[in-house]
């Protein structure tokens, strides 16, 4: 049986990059924002339930993020209406793909809100990335995201801080030589002896 491990980080902390050493290193790496997208896609299981819900929101078949965003900023209690159809057809493909990867040592669950969303339940172990508030907005705000979205983004995530309390293993992710030598060497403490 495979050991997950639940990786998380605040916005601008890394994740991203850290999950694309695990997976250079030949471990299995489920995305949860690549599952969101999949789901919301044309044909994807999310569609038809969110158009029941939000018919405007489906454009040429698929989600349009941006119509629901602003939906969701329009009607305080759509989001929960949304998690309570998308969470449960997330939830599937993460079982799904702990069951494709039961043979591997290690598997790696990339998941932005880990502990807000409670999926730390679903892990053995957890991992989360962090760098310093300033590098972190410095990293943010190179992308183009404006002052007023970033801290809109703060507001909605639990504070590095308390993430690096409840967490297992923490990752500085200053470097990159750095974050990828501390990823090898998570990798061979967790699998050693599997």
């Amino acid at each position: 049986m495979s050991i997950a491990l639940g990786l998380t980080g605040s916005i601008g902390m890394g994740k991203s990059t850290t999950a694309k050493m695990f997976r250079d290193l030949g471990v299995p790496v489920w995305d949860a924002d690549a599952t969101v997208h999949k789901l919301y896609g044309v044909g994807g299981a999310a569609v038809e339930p969110i158009a029941a819900l939000l018919p405007n929101a489906i454009v040429d078949g698929a989600v349009d993020r941006g119509i629901l965003r602003a939906e969701i900023a329009k009607d305080s209690t759509l989001l929960q209406r949304l998690e309570t159809v998308v969470h449960p057809l997330v939830g599937e493909d993460r079982a799904a793909f702990r069951a494709q990867h039961v043979d591997a040592p290690l598997i790696v669950f990339d998941i932005p809100l880990l502990f807000e969303t409670g999926g730390d339940a679903q892990c053995d172990a957890t991992l989360v990335v962090t760098t310093s508030p300033q590098e972190q907005r410095r990293r943010v705000l190179a992308r183009g995201t404006s002052e007023e979205t970033l801290n809109d983004l703060f507001s909605r995530q639990m504070p590095d801080a308390q993430k690096r309390d409840r967490a297992t293993y923490v990752i500085h992710t200053d470097t990159l030589d750095g974050t990828r030598e501390d990823v090898a060497h998570l990798v061979s403490q967790l699998t050693q002896g599997t």
